[in-house]
């Protein structure tokens, strides 16, 4: 890539902006609506496995896909051109249609997601109104959601949450981006943790309390424990060879990146723990039993259960504008690899590969809304682990060891240590197709 194209490309202002942009694009649904369920399910056990596989992946795979995007200075498609390059200039063609499959992955992902967007904007609206509350029993509010998650049941919605989303991504990574995750991540944190001191002082709430962090030992003996912790934790992270390495692609070589993976896991597993020290608690006050997850748990549980609370408006307002908070960094994230392959590869302007982006995202997204949870399986089961495995082999084995080693040293201080790249080259590549194959083996995993 030339020098007067990078000179072209935007970037962070800070490490703080970067390191909660990264958060942002972590920070997302399975965070709020899948490890509650899971650590309900496995209680302090989970906690556990989860955590070990924070750290051997947010170590491993987050520090490489970062250091990925910033040596190659480009999204999946330049980054696999490169990484090829290196073997011989006439592989780098070959490179970038594989790196084509994460990025397209990326938009898939983003499409998929934004119809989930577009309810909880819905959601939030109707969280000020009190619509949201007013049916009478969970049929009622399973009727609701059922209405308005059909086919074409929720257009107007997922425009809005469309435009808002673009509309950031129009001003840029520092001025749209950046200024937004500053923003918004902070918040979400702040809403949580008032929801979880609120939840914490409702009677019944110490019996949440005791299931989430009893460790029975017996669960250590169950496989589908650390098959559904490496899920949680692989695609809690944001690891698919796309949005982490568009982000790395920002970064100037200052940037210490180990200490930049170690704060969005940490920040990421906070997230997922406040997520449950809502829900968890919450569902115990009633004697209900945490039994689901997904939709059926944001869209059809929580209202019911929240219309019984004190002052369940008011939460009801709280939690779901600080969820619309985690959806739109996610979205943000999703979208910037496609955005940014248009700007890099066919030199588009940024407002015109906004804009392009924009009409597809709308357009297809607005057809599948009968079929997302389809949709987002095959994405979330086959190309997300598949991207990220890709980016890994493109780094550690193609690129490699030299590559690496120099890329991730660059603003640690000292060279990085030499267990690094062995954990990242066998380690992460080797979890990446586990998640492939149970993923498959299971019906997803994530």
């Amino acid at each position: 890539m030339s020098t007067e194209t990078l000179e072209k490309r935007d970037g962070f202002n800070s490490k703080i902006g970067f390191i909660l942009a990264c958060v942002g694009s972590a920070v997302g649904m399975g965070n709020i609506w899948l490890f509650p369920y899971r650590m309900a399910t496995y209680g302090g056990a989970f906690l556990v496995i989860y955590l070990l596989f924070d750290i051997l992946i947010g170590f491993s795979g987050v520090v490489g896909e970062m250091n990925f995007g910033r040596r190659a200075k480009a999204g999946p498609i330049g980054a696999f051109g490169e990484a090829a390059a290196s073997r011989g200039e006439d592989k780098r063609k070959i490179g970038q249609l594989i790196g084509a499959f994460p990025m397209l992955g990326a938009l898939a992902l983003a499409i998929g997601y934004s119809v989930v967007v577009g309810w909880i904007v819905k959601y939030t609206c109707g969280s000020f109104t009190g619509s949201v509350l007013a049916p009478a029993d969970p049929a009622g509010f399973g009727a609701a959601f059922g209405g308005m998650a059909s086919a074409f049941g929720n257009n107007g919605w997922q425009i809005v949450a469309l435009v808002v989303t673009f509309a950031i991504m129009t001003l840029g990574i520092a001025g749209g981006i950046e200024k937004a995750n500053m923003i918004m991540i902070p918040l979400f944190y702040l809403m949580f943790i008032g929801l979880a001191i609120y939840v914490g002082f409702q009677p019944g709430a110490a019996d949440g309390y005791k299931w989430m962090f009893t460790i029975d030992p017996k669960q250590f003996a169950n496989p589908m424990l650390y098959v559904y912790a490496l899920g949680q934790s692989f695609f809690s992270l944001s690891l698919a060879g796309n949005g982490t390495v568009i982000y790395g692609s920002y970064l100037d070589d200052k940037t210490d990146t180990i200490s930049s993976a170690i704060l969005i896991a940490v920040f990421d597993t906070l997230a997922a723990m406040l997520a449950a020290l809502v829900i968890i608690p919450a569902m115990a006050t009633t004697g209900a039993v945490l039994s689901e997850s997904g939709p059926g748990l944001m869209f059809i549980s929580l209202p019911y259960l929240f219309k019984a609370m004190p002052g369940g408006q008011i939460v009801m307002i709280v939690f779901f504008v600080a969820v619309l908070f985690a959806g739109l960094t996610s979205l943000v994230n999703l979208f910037e690899a496609p955005i940014a392959t248009l700007q890099d590869n066919l030199k588009f302007s940024r407002p015109k590969a906004v804009i392009t982006i924009a009409v597809i995202g709308l357009v297809v997204s607005l057809c599948i809304q009968g079929i997302v949870s389809d949709w987002m399986d095959f994405v979330s089961i086959y190309v997300c682990p598949l991207g990220a495995g890709l980016a890994g082999i493109f780094f550690a084995w193609i690129w490699g060891k030299n590559a690496v080693e120099d890329e991730v040293s660059k603003g640690h201080g000292k060279r990085v240590n030499s267990l690094y790249y062995p954990l990242y080259k066998y380690l992460f590549c080797g979890l990446t197709m586990v998640v492939f194959i149970a993923g498959i083996a299971f019906g997803g995993i994530g």
